[in-house]
């Protein structure tokens, strides 16, 4: 069972460093023979990370935060792969597995303005910053007066854009400016009935080989139920929609009294038009809930989206 050494991977942002500190940490709380001398971190650099200019949807998509990863992981470089879960492609790569998740961070979306004005109160024509079609979609369905502008980078990045004045207000996910202990510039945080978030958003994913059954039996101890039970829901609700980059779509399980609901909605790809519907399931029938949601959204789309 005990390996000489337990090799993490993560992306180098200090968002992702977060993020694979916090799995090294509850790996060596449970198992006392680890350590930090024997649990390691190892940053690998990739092409989201290298291209911070375009749209991901036009350098090749999801992919492009997780592929460099999951190579480490297939060539045994590493045993574990951190991911954040919204930057996963929803088919899971071949010889690999992603089904250990740490406890969801607060999934919903923040304002961060350069004025410190309220997202009712931006002014008329304002920029508004944000690299998600989702978002974008989301916020023009409550206002269509403002202008929204892709922006790229990591969190410390999109701020200085702000306070460049390149920007009036940009819109990024509270879990990672929280882990970043950089709540004071929050604007305002937007209700989940608002802003539903996109798939995973929030939550920690954990990668290994399918066959690396020692490092699959130390992620069973420090993989969060709930978490794990709500990302399989909304991840096969992405996979039977075939959702992408390009696919402006959110959803959000949670679960209550043995119950999963998952809220879904997706857009056209014009943005004009939204679809949403809502279904609950018991907790042990979450891929079967997200597969039936998933197919009812295509049904309502009339065809825009297939299996």
């Amino acid at each position: 069972m005990k390996r000489k050494k337990i090799i993490i991977g993560s992306r180098g942002s200090k968002l992702a460093l977060i993020y694979a500190e916090r799995v090294k940490s509850q790996l060596i709380k449970v198992f006392d023979y680890l350590n930090d001398q024997n649990v390691e971190l190892k940053i690998i650099k990739t092409t989201g990370d290298i291209n911070q200019k375009d749209r991901l949807s036009d350098i090749g998509g999801k992919g492009l935060f997780s592929k460099q990863i999951e190579n480490e992981l297939k060539e045994e470089k590493i045993d574990i792969g951190v991911h954040a879960l919204k930057d996963m492609p929803s088919l899971e790569t071949e010889g690999l597995i992603t089904n250990c998740f740490l406890e969801r961070n607060d999934p919903r979306e923040v304002l961060i303005s350069y004025n410190n004005k309220l997202f009712k109160d931006l002014n008329s024509g304002a920029i508004v910053g944000t690299s998600s079609y989702r978002r974008e979609f989301q916020l023009k369905h409550i206002r269509n007066d403002l202008n929204f502008k892709l922006i790229r980078g990591n969190v410390d990045t999109r701020l200085k854009k702000l306070n460049d004045k390149l920007f009036d207000a940009i819109i990024l996910s509270y879990a990672g400016i929280k882990s970043l202990n950089l709540d004071k510039n929050i604007t305002q945080i937007f209700p989940i009935k608002e802003i539903l978030p996109s798939v995973g958003q929030g939550t920690v994913a954990l990668q290994r080989r399918i066959d690396d059954l020692k490092i699959e039996k130390l992620l069973n101890k420090i993989n969060h139920k709930k978490t794990y039970l709500c990302s399989i829901t909304e991840r096969e609700f992405l996979k039977t929609l075939g959702g992408d980059c390009e696919t402006a779509v959110g959803a959000l399980a949670d679960l209550k009294n043995n119950k999963i609901k998952l809220q879904a909605e997706l857009f056209s790809l014009d943005g004009k038009k939204k679809y949403y519907y809502e279904a609950d399931k018991d907790m042990n029938f979450g891929i079967e809930l997200g597969k039936e949601v998933g197919n009812i959204l295509i049904k309502d789309s009339k065809g825009l989206y297939k299996l």
